[in-house]
């Protein structure tokens, strides 16, 4: 029998943030063939990233053209980063990388599958509610 593992301090699955060669080739499919909703659309800083929602609720899918492999993101929202990653410590998982999500502080890590994980903190939220809307491609 698997030990027990204190409970996990995730509260939900929030996006799926997927790499992706072409993303407006993708959002077209995301939205017309599968009929999702884009949200919204952002060529800046020589990167593209689009929201599309599939469902009224999480997780929404972020594509984009930055990120490496090809296996999505898993980004979890915990209601407090550091308590989150001392959990996740004792439970023996390695800190991977500390990033700034527009929605607020983030760490990504990674399992030994190559499973990409990331937690963030949603401190920011009204910064995704600006980017609704718009559309640079």
């Amino acid at each position: 029998m698997a030990p027990r593992v204190a409970r996990l301090p995730f509260l939900s699955l929030d996006y799926l943030y997927t790499p992706s060669r072409d993303v407006a080739k993708d959002v077209k499919f995301f939205t017309d063939v599968l009929g999702g909703r884009l949200v919204f659309a952002i060529d800046a800083m020589g990167t593209r990233v689009a929201k599309v929602e599939l469902a009224e609720g999480p997780p929404h899918i972020l594509l984009t053209d930055h990120l490496e492999g090809d296996r999505p993101i898993l980004v979890y929202r915990v209601a407090g980063l550091e308590k989150a990653v001392s959990r996740l410590n004792k439970n023996g998982w390695k800190r991977g990388r500390t990033v700034e999500l527009p929605v607020g502080p983030a760490f990504t890590l990674s399992s030994g599958g190559g499973h990409r994980i990331a937690l963030y903190e949603a401190s920011r939220s009204f910064v995704e509610k600006g980017f609704e809307g718009r559309f640079d491609f």
